[in-house]
Order: structure tokens, then sequence, then C-alpha cells
């Protein structure tokens, strides 16, 4: 029998229109957006299925994301009766997993990643930080280059030949020459709005700490995976402490992955908009089953398991 995994994307893979079959065929998916307008105070399938230039806004993303991803987790439960045996998320997903995992009810998580969302996208005036995907290049080598640069470090650790590098916009410019120089194909500079998972982050983190100080934390139902120790989180003890330290720590992404795998999971279930994960697992080991859930035609792919 497949050991199943639910994963989560992160910021970046959103679109207009997203989860749009969910909320207008499917009485959960409907009732999950519904119930995420009333406690955020505008309307999300507003947010998400109309044009507007709000959805690509960190305050704004974070919230859609979840929302979306967390109603189509609970309309494929409902309609397949799959459970998974762990969960995890790449950064902002981390927040879908704790709710697929009963660590946070899908309102707090919602609620908590609209003041993350806030907390992040205040941290940095523009232009003072940036990030930059290197490609083909290994991690170690990356690590030995950025060793001695002060303002920039690994932010996502996603997959072989891809890692992303944050901090200060100048030294990740510098970052992005030196890497190039030591054998790195390709340095590409990130249309996003802060230098995520930086040490320009940390004072985000601490501010989250205190929203998180009245949020209500569960004991997992089943475990989920710290993008911050790519470790199971088992006890609900630390995770506040690990969501704080999140927000400016690296991403383990690709050892998130390899501690599903050395524990058994063959089947990784990526819920929401579009397949970067997928992309992502095909390249740490290509002979697992990744599937994508993010039009309701495709829980037909879940039929077999």
């Amino acid at each position: 029998m497949s050991k199943i995994a639910f994963i989560f994307p992160g910021q970046g893979a959103q679109y207009c229109g997203m989860g749009q079959d969910f909320y207008e065929k499917t009485a959960i998916g409907k009732e999950v957006f519904d119930k995420a307008s009333e406690l955020l105070g505008f309307s999300v399938p507003e947010l998400c299925f109309e044009k507007n230039d709000r959805l690509d806004i960190t305050e704004y993303t974070q919230a859609a994301m979840v929302t979306t991803s967390i109603a189509m987790m609970r309309v494929l439960e409902a309609e397949k009766g799959i459970k998974p045996s762990v969960a995890a998320g790449l950064s902002l997903g981390e927040y879908c997993a704790l709710a697929a995992s009963g660590v946070m009810s899908d309102e707090d998580a919602i609620k908590t990643v609209r003041q993350r969302g806030i907390l992040m996208q205040e941290a940095v005036p523009q232009g003072l930080g940036a990030m930059a995907a290197i490609l083909s290049m290994e991690a170690s080598e990356i690590e030995e280059v950025l060793s001695d640069m002060e303002g920039v470090q690994i932010a996502n650790y996603n997959c072989p030949g891809q890692i992303v590098i944050s901090g200060k916009k100048e030294m990740v410019e510098k970052a992005n020459e030196k890497l190039l120089s030591a054998g790195a194909k390709r340095a590409i500079l990130l249309n996003v709005s802060g230098p995520f998972h930086s040490d320009m982050l940390r004072g985000a983190g601490e501010k989250l700490g205190e929203v998180l100080d009245e949020v209500d934390i569960n004991e997992p139902v089943i475990p989920y995976v710290s993008n911050v120790t790519a470790q199971y989180v088992t006890e609900k003890e630390a995770v506040k402490d690990l969501l704080k330290k999140q927000v400016s720590s690296s991403v383990r992404w690709q050892q998130s992955v390899e501690a599903m795998l050395a524990d058994g999971v063959d089947t990784f279930i990526e819920i929401g908009p579009g397949k970067t994960l997928a992309g992502f697992i095909k390249k740490i080991k290509r002979d697992v089953t990744v599937l994508n859930i993010e039009k309701l035609e495709d829980l037909e792919k879940l039929s077999d398991l």
C-alpha cells in the first residue's frame, strides 16, 4: 500500500482563477472560501477569481494561496477519503501542512498567514532586498562562495541544481557575479517584493511570534515536516518557535523530501496552484509517484490510490 504525503506550494504559484471550480462546484470548497472572507474582512473569491492588482502583493497572496490549497484539500479528503501519512509545504505552504496535520485549524492557518504576509511585506523597504535563483551548481559550492559574504544567504534548497539566495540587493548582485565566475550556469534575479528567508526578515519573525502567541496549537494527528529543520514534527511544543524562525531561515525543501523518502513515502500529492513541487521532486527522485491537484477534474487521478 502506498505511503502518501500531502504537499503544498508556496508563494509565486498563484494565478487568477485558482480554485474557482472548487468554489463554484463543491459545497465544501465554497464554505472554506466564504469562511476566509468572513475572517479577513474582504472577498477572497473576488481576490482569487477576478483580475486585480492585489493577488501578487504578499499581504494578500499568502491568505489567497492558503485558502485555495486548504479548500482543495478538504474537497479531496471528503470526495476521495484519502488520508496522508505526513504533510509538508514549501515556505508559506507549511501552513497548509499544519492544517492537514491538525496542528492548526483551517481558520487559524488563514488568519495567521494574513498577518504573516503583512509583516513580511512591511519588513524591508522596497528595493533594499533581492532574491536570485542559482542554476546548475552544487549547494555545497554555493555555500562555500557565500561563506565569506555578509548580507546574503541561501533562502531555498529546492532541488539539485536549483538554489535560491536572498539578502541585501547589492550583496545578492555581487554573489550572482561570484557564483557565475565559480561555475553556476545562470543567476537570475527574481521578481519578488522582498528578501524572504534572509536575516533581513528576522524582525518580521519576532513579530509573527507575538501573533502566534494568540493561536491554539494542537498535537499533530499526523507529522508534518518543518522547513527549518527538514525533520518530522510530532509534538506541538516546537511548532511556534519553528514558525517564527521559518520567516528568516533557509527553506530546506530538498532535505524535507529526502526525509519523507527515507520514511518510505512513495506517493506525493501536490495540492494547490501549479506543479512547482512536482517538478522539484522529480529532480530529487525520479521513480516516485507525484500527482498534482489544482482542478476539480484532477481528483480523478486519485481513483487508483
